[in-house]
């Protein structure tokens, strides 16, 4: 049939239109009709892709060639912008539009692109099964030509997966407005401003990802040089212009493309205005140090990696975007009652009580749809459902997290409320290494400056130094969880000084656990058999880490011994590791708190790097003095709140069983990682038939303030039961009694009496101690605040008489009582934070108790950095 290259192959131009995509399909069949049927189905679907791009991109005349020689057949598609660029994606094919030329690399045999002074040529070839390996080819041009005149904008700290998947989203919505505009009005929208925004985003993204895809594979971020013209300001705001548009349209579901979600977003706004402001003369700003809105995650960019859900030490379930469960690990499945491979693939629902349901539904095809966030990066207290049907009431954290083809995967992470996160059950011993014993030492020597930076042949400054014992300290300091503060410590410290870093912790039984071990390729080679709990530490132990764990530190090693001639399995098995991660040296450290030895902290490099050498042993020390004496202070913050908790929740009684009395109460501890309030409620029947109701706050967040708490609750118990007075005596007694403590405390309590009284009324006689008024919710969803009987705080004034109120209280409404962590923020007035209250409890007056109080702690404590105590009473009608 000829050769394929030959000149006079069948050609025919096309107009920049829509149309022409379906006419560019007619024509390569016409013109390669002997071609096999299989060969000639995959040209028209590669052509209807290119010619797509040429007129979603090019917008010039295109011109398509055809021809079949040799067993094989060229389609060559021209357009007339040869400076426009290809932005191969290299994402799978399933991640959304804009895909075209990933299928042109997997369904061609060869293909490339072609780039004269006035003409871009895309090209592909396809030859049938069984042919001779075609000659490779060069493939798509990386780097797209420059025009005019420009300046390099530098991008510091770029995310490489968050970066691609917003690029992916604005080629999405953009291509989607083409189509939107095309067959009807777009309001707001131009076809001019269209073709402009498309434009610039083509310079944009053809930028980002061709420098991307230059940079180190295993880079999770870092600079990025982009090189834009000097005119793109105007046609950098249009852009941003007709995306805010495309964002509102998604929206409004005008759009099959979703909105944006909060970290997607801020990271656009960020590398628009790093373009624009450099252009105007500024100097950039890194990502990290941008802030963040609610929901937009932490600053340092996260990177979706199963394997992090399962090294997790707190329970944590991982869903996709269709409401899947994807990931879990042991303490959820533990916590949650369910084998974890069971659990995978269930919809999130499994986990929810049936009356949040539709909540749940709603929040979520909300976030979808809206890119609104309602509980990303804030702390929320909610009940789980375990298999069994039993309800556990957890906190729950969730944030997004990006993969690397442009989907979002949500990460919730949660433990029991009011009481530590589960312990992970000890894991095996890891074989690691055979068990041989020998007397070769290692080769590790002590000694003093310091170096960041792998691979750097230089010191580093005073200032470096500084800033990376901060951020190390910051970094722990932050995370209410300590293995995953940790964890965030690796990558920081792979991030700027080593290859591998490695935390060994001894645990409360001496055992010794590795809690951490982290790579700067996040996707890199992960050695799972040598986490979690190792060989014990014998006294045959020479090596390093045995070194290190004993104080001797810190120690450098750039040989190990030979196989089979280590000391002790704990040696072997340190020293198969190494080999495993292809180290070239290592510094270990011990990590210390003010009594003893806790841990060590091993950084590894490796490949044809510069070896650590003794000059970074003082950074080293310095780092290991750092995290030892945060790690051991995280753990005495975490036993002091363990053991707070536990008396808080141990004095939480069972309601008692009232005839025609509805009660319902929830209690959540503060989402802070080192408080612990004095927050209680109480209910208890007198022996006069009165139902006593108690809602409590000790001033105070720590174990004093729960030892004071446990005080009052039993005092108020006591004196109520005994004397049977009224409300306002009751809790002048209680005041005189705490005057006789030690440390008497200072609080707020509301104390009342509700009784019924006939004709479907009940009466509430209370007093208050400087405590927020009980709100009061009648059936038809008015609210009123009963703000008589308020009187002075506990601790103040102990001979002070107690104004006391009474209230009647319809059939059917409700009463709550509270505590200021329910509704009090540190940004809004008291006065605003109770209208909230009374907003929502309003909407929520015909549910059930039990709805009642979730729905009020899930729409008003979310983010609440308060300990929360709710107490709902809701009388029946007469039989």
């Amino acid at each position: 049939m000829g050769d394929l290259n030959a000149p006079g192959a069948p050609s025919r131009r096309f107009p920049p239109e829509p149309e022409s995509v379906a006419e560019a399909r007619r024509f390569v069949r016409a013109t390669l009709d002997e071609a096999a049927p299989e060969t000639l189905d995959t040209a028209q679907l590669l052509v209807s892709e290119l010619v797509t791009n040429a007129v979603l991109h090019a917008r010039t005349e295109i011109e398509v060639t055809a021809r079949a020689g040799d067993g094989g057949i060229l389609v060559r598609v021209s357009d007339r912008r040869p400076e426009r660029g290809l932005v191969p994606y290299g994402g799978p094919a399933y991640t959304g539009t804009g895909q075209g030329l990933v299928l042109v690399e997997r369904l061609a045999s060869r293909h490339g692109v072609d780039t004269g002074d006035a003409v871009k040529t895309v090209w592909f070839e396809l030859w049938p099964e069984g042919s001779p390996s075609p000659p490779a080819s060069d493939g798509w041009v990386a780097a797209p030509p420059r025009s005019g005149q420009g300046e390099t904008v530098t991008l510091l700290d770029v995310p490489a997966a968050l970066c691609l998947t917003c690029t992916q989203h604005r080629h999405t919505l953009l291509n989607e407005l083409v189509l939107a505009l095309a067959s009807g009005d777009v309001p707001g929208m131009t076809a001019e401003d269209l073709a402009v925004a498309l434009a610039m985003n083509d310079v944009i993204s053809a930028g980002v990802t061709a420098t991307l895809q230059r940079q180190h594979a295993e880079a999770e971020f870092g600079s990025l040089p982009l090189w834009v013209s000097s005119g793109s300001g105007p046609p950098m705001e249009t852009l941003r212009s007709v995306l805010d548009v495309a964002e509102e349209a998604a929206r409004d579901e005008r759009l099959l493309t979703l909105p944006a979600l909060p970290r997607g977003r801020g990271f656009q706004e960020w590398l628009f205005e790093q373009i624009s402001d450099q252009l105007a003369g500024e100097r950039p700003t890194a990502w990290t140090v941008m802030p963040r809105e609610p929901g937009a995650g932490t600053s340092e960019p996260v990177l979706w990696d199963a394997g992090q859900v399962q090294a997790s030490r707190v329970a944590t379930i991982a869903a996709d975007e269709s409401n899947r469960i994807i990931a879990v690990n042991g303490p959820a499945a533990d916590l949650l009652g369910w084998p974890a491979d069971d659990l995978v693939g269930q919809p999130l629902t499994a986990l929810i009580p049936e009356h949040l349901h539709r909540r749940h539904t709603m929040a979520f095809t909300s976030l979808l749809l809206s890119g609104q966030p309602r509980i990303l990066g804030r702390s929320l207290p909610l009940p789980a459902l375990r298999r069994d049907g039993e309800l556990v009431p957890v906190r729950l954290f969730v944030e997004s997290q990006e993969t690397g083809d442009g989907h979002t995967v949500f990460v919730a992470r949660f433990s029991p409320r009011g009481s530590a996160p589960p312990a992970r059950p000890p894991a095996r011993l890891r074989p690691g290494a055979p068990q041989e014993a020998g007397g070769a030492p290692w080769s590790a020597s002590p000694g003093g400056d310091r170096r960041t930076g792998v691979g750097r042949a230089g010191g580093t400054s005073e200032l470096e130094r500084l800033s990376l014992l901060a951020e190390t300290g910051a970094t722990l300091s932050t995370l209410p969880d300590l293995n995953e503060g940790l964890r965030r410590v690796g990558r920081v410290l792979t991030r700027w000084l080593a290859d591998w870093c490695l935390v060994d912790l001894f645990t409360a039984q001496d055992e010794v656990e590795r809690v951490c071990v982290m790579h700067r390729a996040p996707q890199g080679p992960w050695p799972e058999e040598y986490e979690g709990r190792l060989l014990p530490l014998s006294e045959t132990s020479q090596g390093p880490l045995a070194r290190a764990l004993r104080g001797a530190g810190p120690l450098l090693f750039t040989e190990l011994p030979p196989p089979g001639r280590a000391a002790s399995p704990l040696d072997a098995h340190y020293a198969e590791l190494f080999r495993k991660l292809g180290a070239n040296s290592a510094v270990v450290a011990p990590l210390r708190s003010p009594r003893k030895v806790i841990g060590a902290l091993t950084l590894a490099r490796k490949g044809r790097g510069r070896p650590f050498t003794e000059e970074d042993l003082p950074l080293v020390n310095e780092l290991g003095r750092a995290i030892g004496l945060r790690v051991d202070n995280a753990r005495l913050h975490q036993e002091t709140r363990k053991i707070a908790e536990r008396l808080q929740r141990s004095l939480l009684p069972a309601l008692p069983q009232i005839p025609r009395l509805h009660l319902a109460a929830r209690y959540a501890a503060s989402s802070a990682t080192a408080e612990v309030g004095g927050d209680w409620y109480d209910c208890f029947a007198l022996p006069d038939g009165d139902t006593a109701l108690v809602i409590g706050d000790v001033a105070g967040h720590d174990l004093d303030a729960a030892i004071a708490m446990s005080q009052l609750r039993n005092m108020l118990r006591g004196i109520a039961v005994d004397r049977q007075e009224p409300p306002g005596e009751v809790l002048r007694r209680l005041d005189m009694a705490n005057h006789t403590l030690h440390q008497e405390a200072t609080a707020t309590c509301v104390y009342g009496l509700l009784k019924e009284v006939g004709n479907g009324l009940w009466e509430f006689a209370h007093s208050s101690a400087g405590h927020l008024p009980p709100l009061l919710v009648s059936p038809n969803g008015r609210t009123r605040y009963l703000e008589d009987g308020a009187g002075l705080l506990l601790g103040v004034d102990p001979d002070l008489v107690r104004p006391q109120a009474n209230d009647a209280i319809p059939a059917d409404s409700t009463l709550l009582l509270y505590t200021d962590g329910l509704i009090e923020r540190r940004t809004e007035s008291l006065d605003h934070a109770l209208d909230r209250l009374r907003g929502h409890a309003a909407g929520l007056a015909h549910e059930p108790l039990d709805v009642f109080c979730d729905e009020l702690l899930i729409g008003l404590a979310a983010g609440s950095d308060d300990d929360i105590a709710v107490l709902a009473v809701r009388p029946g009608s007469p039989p």
